[in-house]
């Protein structure tokens, strides 16, 4: 997970720059579906489907908004949403855009002839033209006063480094960063493999960024959506990695730059 800051909107965290964050490949699409009930609803922002939930009602202090950008699944899969529900239980307006349009990776993946990286390429062309305005949309709906923060999940990781990125994060994005930032990694990550996140590390010492790094071991990319909640390893690194992303968020919630 990573984040970043539009106006007020806190750096928080990626999974996931020459280039240091690669494409969505195999391992993207990969998972196992959770089990749960949804409490948010669906409303049309931007004229873009989004998954919207809310704090709960003896909520008191600042509007806290996060913004959800998603993995190949996208923010209306169970699992998302489940994930989007326990960021709102503790004290957040959670909104997670449909940037994919209702068409997933995961409709394709078993059609003969399916290639990943022209679907890839499509899909996050229409993301970058399509989430500027969302992000305008909310902060009408939730005001200028409100504190923004944001977070990714492999496709939507490097728009919370930057909401204008490629589907790639390069080394410049890391040196640019102004805000503070929570990388929660996996061991095992061929997207984001140990010398790219060393050399991440090496960049933030290096302009003194505000930020933190977590590795969890025994876990591959996609732990934080799609891990195996039977294994008690994935489970529990899936737990944590949620549980750290809100401590981060609260962390920076008290006043916003």
């Amino acid at each position: 997970m990573s984040s970043s800051k539009v106006r007020n909107i806190n750096m928080s965290t990626s999974s996931t720059s020459p280039v240091l964050a690669g494409s969505v490949g195999e391992c993207c699409v990969k998972g196992f579906k959770h089990e749960g009930e949804p409490v948010g609803r669906i409303e049309t922002i931007a004229d873009i489907r989004t998954y919207v939930s809310g704090p709960p009602a003896n909520t008191t202090g600042p509007k806290k908004v996060i913004l959800f950008f998603s993995d190949v699944y996208g923010p209306l899969y169970i699992n998302a949403k489940l994930l989007q529900d326990y960021f709102a239980s503790q004290g957040f307006h959670v909104m997670g855009l449909d940037y994919f349009f209702g068409d997933y990776m995961s409709d394709h993946t078993d059609k003969p002839g399916f290639e990943v990286l022209p679907w890839i390429e499509k899909k996050m062309k229409t993301a970058q033209e399509t989430t500027p305005k969302w992000i305008d949309a909310v902060r009408k709906i939730y005001g200028e006063d409100a504190i923004y923060f944001s977070t990714g999940y492999c496709f939507g990781g490097p728009f919370t480094v930057d909401l204008a990125a490629t589907d790639k994060v390069a080394a410049d994005e890391f040196r640019n960063l102004k805000k503070p930032l929570l990388l929660s990694c996996a061991e095992t990550d061929q997207t984001f493999p140990t010398e790219a996140r060393h050399r991440a590390e090496n960049i933030l010492a290096e302009i003194k960024a505000t930020y933190h790094v977590q590795v969890y071991s025994g876990v591959s990319h996609g732990f934080a959506t799609r891990g195996d909640i039977s294994v008690e390893n994935i489970r529990w690194a899936r737990e944590q990695s949620a549980q750290n992303t809100i401590n981060w968020f609260k962390r920076f919630s008290v006043t916003s730059s």
